[in-house]
């Protein structure tokens, strides 16, 4: 499979089955905290890097087993990249939505939101994430690293319009990297921009994977806590989350409890395969690939991986106090 992987153990909307409708990496930042990587065409333009219906072919050949869909809680939209710059992402939501009959989700950096077609193409989906780290422009020049032909203003207001449209569930998740956008200037400043938006909920992350520059650091708990506890006071904002270090307990509305389903495990080379879709799209833990997978524990993920790592297929890397593999 060149754009599905997963279904991906997901704690904000259960077992998620990812489709990457970008190859590796198109996008209009190139940001220092990228789990995927460095960007290798930083460009504004939209249009059709990959051929929709080999997405859709793609998607059709996975649903025709009817088991699939069991296994699956959201489908979830999404890239190498960022997605909003394929040009055919309407058509792929409208038939991701009547093809599996799941929730559909968009995962994107917000930047064209303003953006009528967009717009159009987003408000099909169930749910869409879009991330606004900070609206201060040194911050943002340092932390995302936009394409010159981003403009910072024009990305809030059509956030702020799309927001203010929209329909379905909208969470807007604020990434945060120590020393580059956590002051309080940018927290300040965030809550003024936040206020003038309809949203869902806030969800706050920071560097929990490692990033495309080791320099990019992750705020601590405490820190990312008492931010919270300042999104949570402005007017409208129902609840906030701390994603990377699990709920923040800010949340105005009550928990829902999503359901993880168990599957029989495919054979060991059916399911490496599978592991390295993942791994190709986000570094992961032995212990993130065994909730995902159900493979028998982290030591079996291990010894699983093994021979791939002396061949160099997959690597190891050290962050903080975990061991990656991607």
């Amino acid at each position: 499979m060149n754009h599905i992987f997963g279904p991906v153990n997901s704690r904000r909307l259960g077992r998620s089955l990812g489709i990457d409708i970008l190859p590796r990496k198109i996008c209009n930042f190139d940001c220092i905290y990228c789990e995927v990587g460095p960007t290798t065409q930083l460009v504004c333009e939209r249009q059709e890097y990959v051929p929709t219906e080999s997405i859709i072919a793609e998607v059709e050949e996975y649903f025709a087993d009817p088991t699939v869909s069991s296994r699956i809680d959201v489908v979830t939209v999404t890239a190498s990249g960022e997605p909003t710059l394929h040009s055919g992402l309407g058509r792929i939501i409208r038939f991701l939505k009547e093809r599996t009959g799941k929730p559909v989700a968009v995962l994107t950096n917000g930047t064209n939101l303003g953006d009528k077609e967009v717009a159009a193409a987003l408000s099909q989906a169930d749910v869409v994430i879009p991330s606004l780290d900070t609206v201060l422009s040194t911050s943002f020049r340092k932390l995302n690293r936009p394409a010159k032909c981003v403009d910072l203003d024009e990305m809030i207001e059509g956030l702020i319009q799309f927001t203010n449209g929209y329909e379905g569930e909208l969470w807007l998740e604020i990434l945060l990297a120590r020393g580059f956008n956590d002051s309080k200037e940018d927290i300040e400043a965030l809550m003024e921009v936040i206020r003038r938006m309809k949203l869902s909920r806030v969800q706050l992350n920071t560097v929990a994977r490692p990033p495309h520059e080791k320099f990019a650091l992750p705020v601590e708990q405490d820190r990312l806590k008492e931010i919270a506890e300042q999104l949570s006071k402005v007017p409208g904002v129902p609840r906030v989350e701390i994603i990377t270090y699990g709920m923040s307990g800010f949340e105005k509305g009550r928990e829902v409890a999503v359901k993880q389903p168990h599957f029989s495990r495919p054979d060991d080379e059916k399911l490496v395969d599978e592991i390295l879709q993942m791994l190709k799209r986000r570094p992961c833990t032995a212990v993130d690939i065994d909730r995902t997978f159900f493979v028998g524990g982290p030591e079996k993920v291990e010894r699983l991986l093994e021979p791939l790592v002396h061949s160099g297929a997959v690597e190891k890397q050290h962050h903080g106090d975990k061991v990656f593999y991607h």
